[in-house]
């Protein structure tokens, strides 16, 4: 894919740019032990994977209250009812998410060739306690809460492509769901990205009736690509499909 052909690269935040698996976890866990739960790591995302859609494909709701749904959906599956303070617990922490290590070098780079955004689920309030994390100025950031709905429906990104005042084809979709992100985007004629962190996800790309256009292991994988004028090696550049 020639990255010459394209003006904008928008993202996904939560798990593509911040390592939201680590603040789930953090966040999730005390909870869990304090009502006599010993999950694993990967039982707690699981579930959480199950829970939060859920909660988004009802009548629109602000992401803090996603979230809260989240802590009482544990309780109700594992059989434990959440205190208040607990239900609030995983929202709150969100403002203290922290980036993975190659994010923000990633972006500044790539702010020197494109115009970024942000197309997230989320509510502005909690994107902005994120922002100074990110270090760039973005272009333009479109949440849930503006759009009034989670991807993949379309109108987060139909915002993105109206407000950037670009088509389809100048943009490039970078996310690391493929429900999520590479799904609508595609469905938009928009080019994707898959930043897949974690190799043992490819059950959930090989599953899925839309492939990304690219996989990347990670955010400067997809920085030297997009930035080099010349093909990068087979290593680097993965075509999925």
């Amino acid at each position: 894919m020639d990255f010459s052909r394209f003006e904008a690269l928008t993202f996904d935040c939560y798990g593509t740019l911040i390592d939201w698996e680590s603040g789930i976890l953090a966040a999730l866990r005390p909870i869990l032990i304090a009502h006599g739960q010993n999950l694993s790591d990967g039982q707690i995302l699981e579930l959480h994977s199950e829970l939060e859609p859920a909660e988004q494909q009802k009548q629109y709701k602000p992401y803090r209250e996603v979230l809260e749904g989240v802590v009482r959906g544990f309780g109700r599956k594992l059989g434990f009812a959440a205190s208040s303070s607990e239900v609030s617990s995983l929202p709150t922490s969100l403002q203290n998410w922290k980036p993975f290590p190659d994010t923000v070098r990633a972006l500044e780079s790539l702010k020197t060739k494109f115009k970024l955004a942000i197309i997230s689920n989320t509510d502005d309030d909690l994107f902005e306690a994120t922002a100074c994390y990110l270090k760039v100025t973005f272009d333009e950031v479109i949440t849930a809460q503006q759009a009034r709905a989670y991807k993949p429906a379309l109108e987060p990104f139909k915002i993105a492509m109206q407000r950037l005042g670009l088509g389809p084809d100048r943009l490039v979709h970078v996310g690391q769901s493929v429900y999520h992100d590479v799904v609508p985007a595609k469905s938009l004629g928009i080019k994707s990205v898959w930043v897949n962190r974690r190799p043992g996800q490819q059950s959930a790309v090989k599953s899925a009736d839309v492939k990304p256009d690219i996989e990347v292991p990670d955010m400067q994988t997809l920085a030297r690509i997009a930035l080099n004028s010349e093909a990068a090696s087979p290593a680097e550049k993965k075509l999925v499909g």
